[in-house]
């Protein structure tokens, strides 16, 4: 179960006399057999952090919390570091995050009794290591494919009762660190877990306390919320413990804001299951589905007896520039996720519009965007409660858009042009160089590796000769076949007529 670089730190540990356990979120998803494991590889050692730092050399160590950073290279997961840490206790949290008092411990139980949640307390460590299990938390242990887990608080019962819950009272682990009330939530999202009964109620009592953790905390928890299967279930777990408008109470304003005409559901829930809809993985583009519509409340009006929000979209791009600023987001997430709200509405009627209209669409929103901003379309169509097949003007839009971004057949894809031509065959502009280029494209479509410039101006020597009429029709007819085929299976890929 542990890979071979954990378990040879643990015997380099063990051979210097110390007791030593890989512990926390490692242990509790190697238990869970998880295949997409999104933890650190964390020890837990009775020896001290020079101790430490005499077995392994190569470690690092500047802090005052008694963590070493042991660095690693492993052929599935490449250069990263472990973090070796001494048993140790905690007291008092002025700073609502670090501890004022760190005390290096004697035995394990202290430090499993300061962590965060129960499933996050489990140690672990080969049933055959030098060194045995103290007796005095023996009956908390049991064995697993030659491994001996300790278990002090229930964290495997837990884990089968798929429920997060914090160790010892709650209060007091969130008086500690006021961002393990969303790490808590954050856990239930990726785990597919829900919050036990007492956590959950502390969290509620405990909510204001997240205003004093710093934004960036803040931000990376919320991203690992997205990028859970369970992110609109997040959100609403956010927004029912009271934490929601201490991280995004620009989207509580769509509370009860009523909405008409084709959308059933408040500003609020159409946004969650916006998010809940978007079938693209990538944050940003969640992020961008649940906040696609944040400047809804502020632009409403009502004009004969219905509601309109007009230049809602702008409104939003604007909302969540703020928001990137308050997160502090890159720049380079920031104007993509501005990018797909500002244009979220885009104009587009099968038969209105052209080509070059979705060129400037294309440019406007940048070529890389163009699938995320279909995916927001989609997922504020379904989150407005419409059936769910995607409709025939977006699956237009998509032939359109891979239509225009799709190199043209035409005589600009030879390896030569018309300056060439008429350099090396001494020929004054006219349409006999057009029709040499049009007889050279057809015979490149049918042979594409004709496509070279020595081949193509040899070939124009012997054109130049010849009466081109009969084979630059027949030409014609070639390319604008090739054109409509193309154009066919471009078609039948978004079945589109």
């Amino acid at each position: 179960m542990l890979p071979d670089f954990i378990l040879n730190i643990l015997n380099r540990i063990e051979d210097k006399g110390f007791e030593a356990y890989a512990v926390g979120g490692c242990v509790r998803d190697l238990l869970m057999e998880r295949n997409n494991y999104f933890g650190d590889w964390d020890i837990t050692t009775n020896a001290l952090p020079e101790n430490i730092l005499e077995i392994f050399p190569e470690a690092k160590y500047n802090n005052d919390f008694g963590t070493v950073l042991v660095p690693y290279e492993d052929e599935s997961n490449g250069k990263s570091v472990v973090e070796i840490t001494t048993f140790r206790s905690e007291s008092d949290y002025s700073d609502r995050r670090h501890p004022d008092k760190v005390i290096f411990e004697k035995y394990l139980d202290k430090d499993l009794n300061r962590r965060d949640f129960t499933i996050n307390a489990l140690a672990m460590k080969p049933k055959d290591s030098q060194k045995s299990i103290p007796s005095d938390i023996k009956k908390w242990t049991f064995e697993k494919n030659n491994y001996v887990i300790i278990d002090l608080f229930g964290g495997v019962k837990d884990m089968d009762k798929k429920i997060i819950r914090a160790v010892g009272e709650p209060v007091d682990r969130f008086r500690e660190d006021a961002l393990r009330m969303m790490r808590a939530i954050r856990f239930a999202c990726q785990l597919g877990f829900s919050l036990e009964y007492k956590t959950e109620r502390a969290i509620k009592k405990m909510a204001g306390s997240l205003k004093f953790i710093a934004n960036e905390r803040i931000r990376d928890e919320l991203i690992k919320v997205l990028e859970s299967e369970y992110a609109s279930e997040g959100v609403m777990l956010l927004h029912k413990n009271k934490l929601l408008q201490y991280i995004l109470p620009e989207l509580e304003l769509g509370l009860g804001v009523k909405q008409d005409r084709h959308h059933i559901y408040t500003v609020f829930k159409h946004s969650v299951l916006s998010l809940k809809s978007c079938q693209n993985k990538d944050w940003r583009v969640k992020l961008a589905a649940l906040l696609h519509d944040v400047g809804k409340p502020k632009v409403k009006k009502i004009i004969n007896g219905q509601a309109t929000f007009y230049n809602h979209e702008y409104v939003s791009a604007k909302m969540m520039s703020k928001i990137a600023q308050r997160l502090n987001l890159s720049n380079k997430d920031s104007v993509k996720i501005i990018t797909l709200i500002k244009n979220h509405m885009f104009y587009y009627n099968v038969g209105e519009v052209t080509a070059s209209s979705v060129r400037r669409l294309i440019r406007k929103v940048g070529e890389d965007n163009l699938k995320e901003l279909i995916d927001i379309r989609m997922a504020d169509r379904l989150g407005s409660g419409v059936p769910k097949a995607k409709p025939y003007k977006l699956r237009h839009l998509e032939y359109m858009m891979k239509k225009v971004s799709k190199d043209p057949i035409s005589v600009k894809m030879l390896k030569i042009n018309g300056d060439d031509l008429m350099k090396k065959l001494e020929l004054n502009p006219g349409p006999k160089i057009g029709a040499i280029q049009e007889v050279l494209l057809s015979e490149v479509l049918d042979d594409p590796s004709l496509n070279n410039k020595r081949y193509l101006l040899r070939r124009s020597k012997e054109l130049k000769e010849k009466q081109l009429t009969n084979l630059a029709k027949k030409a014609k007819r070639k390319i604008g076949q090739e054109q409509e085929e193309q154009d066919k299976k471009i078609k039948q890929e978004f079945s589109v007529k």
